[in-house]
This record gives C-alpha cells, sequence and structure tokens, in this order.
C-alpha cells in the first residue's frame, strides 16, 4: 500500500444516515436495531435485507465502526457505508475504517459528532480488491483466534466461580481428599453459622481476626510527578498503568518510618469499585492512602494464599444499601470461614490451579491483541508485507 497514490475516502464510499426509531417505537421483534453505539434494541420490523457497514454518528462511540447483521434496522444515530467501486471486502473495509480512529477526528461538541464532510475528506491508500482480501483474511484469522481465548477466559471464570462456591461452603474432607458431601445430603456434618451453614469443623471469623488494616503514609499532589522512580498508585491507576511517581527518597524514608505491605500482602481498594484484590508483589511502589489498603497478616490464623481467595467471595455488610467506600471498620467486620490449616492450604491449591490458567490465558489474549494492534497498523498503512503477516497469525492460530 505504501507504493498505492493518495487519495481522499470519498472517492472510495459515501455515507448516509439511517432512519430514526426511538425506543418508545420499538416493537418486540426478532430484528437487531443499530444506532451510534451498536445494537441498541430489537424491532420487529427491518430495513436492510444485506450486512451493512455503518459508523457511528454521534455520542461517546461516535466514528465506531460495526457491520450489521442481515435483515437490520439502522437509525438515524448511525452512517451507512455505500461503496463506489464494484468490487469490495466489506471486512477489509471495517478494519481499515477502525484503523483511520474516526472518534479523534469528530466535532468535539457537548455530543461528539462525525459527518460525511469530514469523512470525504480524510486523505488515504487503498490495496487492491486481491490485497483487500488478503487482508480482511490475516486480521478476521486473528479475530478469530482472540474470540476462541476470550472464550476460554469466560469458560475458566465460570469454572472458578462454582469453586468458589463449593469449596467455601463444603471444604475439602482431608479424609477423602473430596468435596464433603452437600448439607442436603448430609446435614450431620454442617452447623449453624453467621455465613449459613457451614462444616462443622469450620469456625466463623472476621477480617479483623486476621490483622489490623493498613495503609501507606499519605503523599500530597506537590510530592509527585508526572515521570519519575518510583510508581504511586492511585485508586484510578490501581492494578493498571501509573500516572504518577514519587521520588526513591521519599520512598526509602517513608519505608523505613511508616506502614508498608510486604511481598505477598493482598492490597484492596477501599474506594471507587471497592474490594477489588491485587498480590503485592515486591516491586518497589506507593499506594495512595485510605484508598488502598492491606491486612497486616502475621499467618497465625491464615495464609495469605487463603485470604486472597476469601477476598473474592467476602460480603461486606453495612447498613442503607450500597456501601461507597470500604471503611476499616466495614473491612474488619466482614465474616468468612475458616477451615484448619491443612484444609485451607488444599482449598487454595485447587483454586490456584484454575487462577493459574486464567492468567495464562489472559496473558496470551493480551499478547494476541497486541499482535492484532500491530498487524493493523502495519497492513493498513503498508509497512508490513501480507506474506509475513500471515506467517505471524499461522504461528499464533496454532
Amino acid at each position: 500500500m505504501s507504493n498505492q497514490q493518495e487519495e481522499i475516502l470519498g472517492n472510495y464510499i459515501s455515507v448516509s444516515s439511517g432512519e430514526g426509531l426511538p425506543e418508545s417505537r420499538m416493537k418486540p421483534g426478532g430484528y437487531f436495531v443499530y444506532g451510534g453505539n451498536g445494537v441498541s434494541g430489537m424491532h420487529d420490523t427491518f430495513l436492510f435485507e444485506q450486512q451493512q457497514l455503518i459508523i457511528g454518528r454521534v455520542g461517546a462511540h461516535c466514528g465506531n465502526v460495526y457491520i450489521t447483521k442481515e435483515k437490520s434496522w439502522i437509525t438515524d444515530n448511525a452512517l451507512i457505508v455505500s461503496f463506489k467501486e464494484p468490487q469490495n471486502e466489506i471486512n477489509f473495509w471495517l478494519y481499515f475504517l477502525q484503523n483511520l480512529k474516526l472518534r479523534e477526528k469528530a466535532f468535539q461538541n457537548a455530543q461528539p459528532v462525525i459527518t460525511g464532510g469530514i469523512i470525504n475528506r480524510i486523505k488515504i491508500s487503498i490495496p487492491s480488491f486481491l490485497e483487500q482480501q488478503r487482508i480482511a483474511k490475516i486480521l478476521s484469522t486473528a479475530d478469530a483466534v482472540i474470540e476462541k481465548t476470550q472464550a476460554a477466559i469466560a469458560k475458566y471464570k465460570a469454572i472458578k466461580q462454582g469453586m468458589l462456591q463449593d469449596l467455601f461452603t463444603r471444604g475439602i474432607d482431608l479424609n477423602t481428599n473430596k468435596l464433603r458431601p452437600r448439607y442436603e445430603d448430609a446435614p450431620e456434618l454442617y452447623k449453624e453459622s453467621k455465613l449459613g451453614w457451614i462444616p462443622r469443623e469450620w469456625e466463623n471469623k472476621e477480617i479483623g481476626d486476621v490483622g489490623e488494616v493498613r495503609m501507606c503514609r499519605r503523599v500530597f499532589n506537590y510530592e509527585t510527578k508526572d515521570q519519575g522512580e518510583i510508581p504511586f498508585y492511585k485508586i484510578g491507576t490501581f492494578g493498571k498503568k501509573p500516572d504518577a511517581y514519587v521520588s526513591k527518597d521519599l520512598y526509602d524514608s517513608y519505608l523505613q518510618s511508616f506502614s508498608f505491605p510486604n511481598k505477598g500482602d493482598i492490597l484492596i481498594s477501599a474506594a471507587g469499585t471497592i474490594g477489588r484484590t491485587i498480590i503485592y508483589d515486591g516491586t518497589p511502589s506507593y499506594f495512595q492512602d485510605s484508598n488502598i489498603v492491606w491486612i497486616e497478616n502475621n499467618g497465625a490464623l491464615i495464609s495469605n494464599q487463603y485470604l486472597y481467595q476469601v477476598f473474592q467471595v467476602i460480603e461486606y455488610k453495612t447498613e442503607g444499601g450500597t456501601i461507597q467506600r470500604l471503611y476499616n471498620s466495614i473491612l474488619k467486620s466482614a465474616n468468612f470461614p475458616c477451615p484448619s490449616k491443612p484444609e485451607q492450604e488444599l482449598i487454595t491449591e485447587r483454586l490456584e490451579a484454575i487462577d493459574n490458567k486464567l492468567q495464562t490465558e489472559q496473558a496470551y489474549l493480551q499478547k494476541l491483541q497486541s499482535l492484532k494492534k500491530g498487524l493493523m497498523e502495519d497492513l493498513l498503512s503498508g509497512k508490513n508485507q501480507v506474506k509475513v503477516a500471515e506467517e505471524l497469525v499461522t504461528q499464533n492460530e496454532n
């Protein structure tokens, strides 16, 4: 594509708005309704027999590109793409338009809007129809592998949820190394507790029985920088890429004088989406006070490995409904089932086995998404040869 003559997008496509269909006019039916954000509902009538390529016209998802299902209704919140050339590969155009990042070219009003005029003037270079087909096949294959990996992740997550339910209500019989019979089948093996029916050997404990809630000393805005040596994680970047840093001198000083998590401690979000957890890996980092906390666990009652799994199922109780913040008192009063140490180890081993599979698939998914992003940038700009890209995708497909 690099040797293609630069033209404008309007030489190849034209766009037109769909037909308005407010939610109040939608009637129950089997046909998808598409708007600026993709599927917006179902209707009993369709406007288009064949698949259509559409672009979100207005709103937060303005500029997003979709291919509709056959027999669909497209509202005036989307632009319908029509081709001027007799031969076109619709999947190629899906990826090509996505790669143009149309959202960045929209009018940035209170409601971002992209128009046909903006789209028509975009400068582009288009490959031959044969090369369009080959590029579309490469990227579609990459998408198929990504979808397969996402399905595997969803499967393992569902398995994990089922295991959590069984292991934290029935546990593992140390004599048989198997799940205990259900309460309904062997009520004599269980006792009533604040958590419901739990095995007789277990105790009901509170998080406060494990240890004190700790947090880092407060760091003020003027003590942080956009770049630096030690990442500073705030609640908005917890578990993500940091956007602030503190100096090594400040980090070393606070590390010696104030509370700081040990490697393996479970960090907990106390604001935002409360209860999210991360196992601290010991990498020099600093964490926002009161918003990110941990339990100072000496391991006498439970291990950190078991505590991490407890946090996946724990329920926080408070008066007045939804918790807006995970205060220390709420965290410390949360109940959890406490088996013997040997049984904790068995429960943890089984849950960690499925966690490892999940982590492997999630890492593979990130690799695939990065590969696809690179392929799109290279193939759709002509930087990479199609044959090389085909080989890359084949390696990952297998």
